[in-house]
């Protein structure tokens, strides 16, 4: 796997729909990759219609991970990810594969790559009392009850974000130190694998098409049938999976909010949103080598998977290809 002190792992990056997942997979067939998913709600049981995941075929194609982790009405933070990913790779890298990070949530690819802030694990005892106060008074008390104790935190999450409120004030009432204390003396450090980080655009109008047209195969197939089968199975509408781009909407078209079309409009402009949110993210990244698709373009990973053999070889990582054998 080479001689670098850091682990080695490929890093796809990019917005929702533009083309990530099939490169990736012509990575791991090539490379002799396994695919490690960094998506906030594939990791959730039951969310199917709607997150892309791999389908049977796709799965046949690569090893994929981080996928199926938790039940909906569980809550899976950053921190759960970032274990359970540092065990993986670990893992696929004792097999002498190499790992294939790629996905759309930014967070947890920057607490996977540069580590997480070195806060106290969860107290039962205090989520519980927590979890239990916000049913019976709604997640705006406990936003309420931060302001007071962590105001700088309270800025930053939503009166509605029941799971980070529950966590931020966790962390207060363990160590009667606000989380945003934790974060300013804990950063985000210097990366601790050796990534090559490659991120796939493509023109914005090309690319808003193409969401549009994901989610209205989303609806075709059966994101409606899914959260309703959710909700009668006991997941909570309040539930972190809920948070999911096409869920919410779901819910309130369910709530009789909005009629279907009202719901398939706005979910297509929430999408997009969130894909150029992803972008800014992105760009941010250090070390991001970006690479320009023309989706009717059927060499478009030409580029982008020389770079990865050239960075790779550089690198000092053997493989064999199905064409050398």
């Amino acid at each position: 796997m080479g001689t670098q002190e850091r682990p080695l792992v490929l890093a796809v990056v990019g917005p929702t729909a533009v083309g990530k997942s099939e490169f990736a997979l012509r990575l791991c067939a090539r490379f002799r990759g396994e695919l490690l998913s960094v998506d906030s709600m594939q990791v959730y049981r039951g969310l199917d219609a709607g997150t892309s995941k791999p389908d049977r075929i796709e799965r046949r194609r690569a090893v994929h991970h981080g996928i199926d982790l938790a039940l909906p009405g569980e809550d899976f933070s950053l921190g759960d990810f970032v274990r359970y990913a540092e065990r993986t790779i670990a893992a696929i890298r004792q097999r002498r594969q190499l790992p294939v990070l790629v996905g759309g949530t930014g967070l947890y690819f920057r607490g996977l790559l540069r580590g997480i802030v070195d806060a106290p694990r969860r107290d039962a005892a205090i989520r519980k009392r927590l979890d239990e106060s916000a049913r019976r008074q709604g997640s705006e008390h406990l936003h309420r009850m931060l302001q007071r104790v962590d105001a700088e935190a309270a800025r930053r999450l939503g009166p509605r974000d029941r799971q980070r409120l529950v966590r931020a004030l966790e962390v207060f009432f363990a160590t009667r130190r606000g989380l945003s204390e934790w974060i300013r003396e804990s950063p985000f450090g210097p990366d601790r694998y050796d990534a090559i980080k490659i991120g796939l655009n493509m023109d914005r109008e090309v690319l808003y098409r193409r969401i549009d047209a994901r989610v209205e195969r989303f609806f075709a197939g059966g994101l409606i049938e899914e959260v309703r089968g959710m909700l009668a199975g006991g997941s909570p509408s309040s539930a972190n999976a809920f948070k999911a781009l096409g869920y919410r909407e779901c819910l309130g078209y369910l709530a009789g909010e909005s009629p279907l079309d009202e719901t398939v409009a706005l979910t297509k402009r929430n999408t997009r949103r969130y894909a150029k949110r992803q972008l800014t993210w992105f760009r941010s990244e250090q070390e991001v080598v970006w690479f320009h698709l023309d989706p009717d373009d059927e060499d478009r990973f030409r580029a982008p998977l020389q770079y990865a053999e050239r960075q790779l070889v550089a690198r000092g990582y053997q493989w064999t290809r199905m064409a050398d054998r």
